[in-house]
């Protein structure tokens, strides 16, 4: 039976020695719980895709401990290496060009010619990775195309005995995937928002692309196809009011939602209205996100109604996961 273990300096080496057996192990991040193999190691990293049911073709992510350890993977060039600067450790991945000596495998690279890295600032997954001397690949600790996990919890009632085994390090602080940048061109190109919005980045390093869907299905980054992060109850976005039957995902006050027949979001069970953020604070609401979702899947309601989340900054990346969801109901 997969066991949740507290992330002790024991149970790190424990899952360390796992990982160099090549088995699985559910990790906490800053981001979300990712479902680690040893990077290095062609079927560990093969059991990562059986154990989700993901896609062959899909990247993935590989965490280094930092960017000198990244260096040995990938070709940093001056816009990148000013990121890793600032950004690292963070929620923070950029696709740079693959080095031919990389000792990654190349699964991770899904046939391309790039890998996607970064170092991840939750202090077990860098205490993990020094534990293991290698890079750990991980994407989202969860079935492929549900939603994404932010407790330990989530992982299990999503793997099950797939998971491996799970160091359980607290809520994910930032609850949203790494923000993902491909540096591979002439200009950099947002292949998926995150913590790290757009904004920041093009203070930094001027203009910045923004390129959110996977051309023909073949995704340069994790998190590009259309059917992504769903979970089993039908989501209705940018709601005005709530049908019967519906829960009611707010962000902001919601005093003014109606009950369509009769009454008021105020009326509803707790169960059945939750909020993302009632300041309307988007750091707020994106730490909440998957796991107010994760609720109300299971309360077994007709839908989900999702009140409005403005476009901007954090925003961007909320209602990216948010219309994904709703489109892989719809298909």
């Amino acid at each position: 039976m997969t066991a949740i273990l507290e992330a002790t300096p024991e149970n790190i080496q424990k899952a360390a020695d796992r990982l160099k057996s090549g088995g699985l192990v559910a990790l906490p991040t800053e981001t979300v719980y990712g479902l680690g193999a040893d990077a290095t190691n062609d079927r560990a990293v093969a059991s990562i895709f059986a154990a989700k049911g993901r896609p062959s073709f899909n990247p993935v992510i590989v965490h280094f401990k930092n960017k000198n350890d990244a260096a040995q993977a990938v070709e940093f060039n001056g816009q990148a290496e000013l990121l890793a600067s600032l950004f690292w450790p963070g929620p923070l991945t950029l696709i740079l060009p693959r080095r031919k000596d990389a000792n990654i495998s190349l699964l991770c690279s899904a046939g391309l010619p790039t890998l996607a890295v970064r170092c991840p600032a939750h202090p077990v997954a860098q205490q993990l990775i020094a534990a293991l001397g290698r890079p750990i690949a991980a994407p989202s600790a969860n079935k492929s195309g549900s939603l994404s996990p932010t407790t330990p919890q989530h992982v299990l009632q999503s793997l099950g005995e797939n998971a491996g085994l799970i160091l359980a390090g607290g809520k994910a602080a930032v609850g949203l995937e790494s923000t993902v940048l491909d540096m591979t061109g002439e200009i950099p190109v947002l292949l998926r928002p995150g913590a790290v919005t757009v904004e920041d980045l093009q203070q930094h390093i001027g203009k910045v692309a923004v390129e959110l869907e996977a051309v023909a299905d073949n995704p340069k980054s994790p998190g590009q196809l259309l059917k992504h992060y769903a979970p089993k109850t039908p989501l209705r976005l940018r709601a005005v009011d709530i049908k019967p039957g519906e829960a009611l995902l707010a962000f902001g006050p919601a005093r003014f939602m109606g009950v369509q027949g009769g009454g008021a979001a105020k009326d509803l069970p707790r169960s059945a209205h939750l909020n993302l953020s009632e300041q309307g604070d988007l750091n707020e609401a994106a730490a909440n996100l998957f796991a107010m979702l994760h609720q109300l899947d299971s309360g077994g309601f007709k839908a989900i109604a999702v009140m409005d989340i403005p476009e901007m900054g954090l925003g961007m990346a909320i209602n990216d996961r948010l219309r994904r969801a709703a489109v892989a109901q719809n298909q």
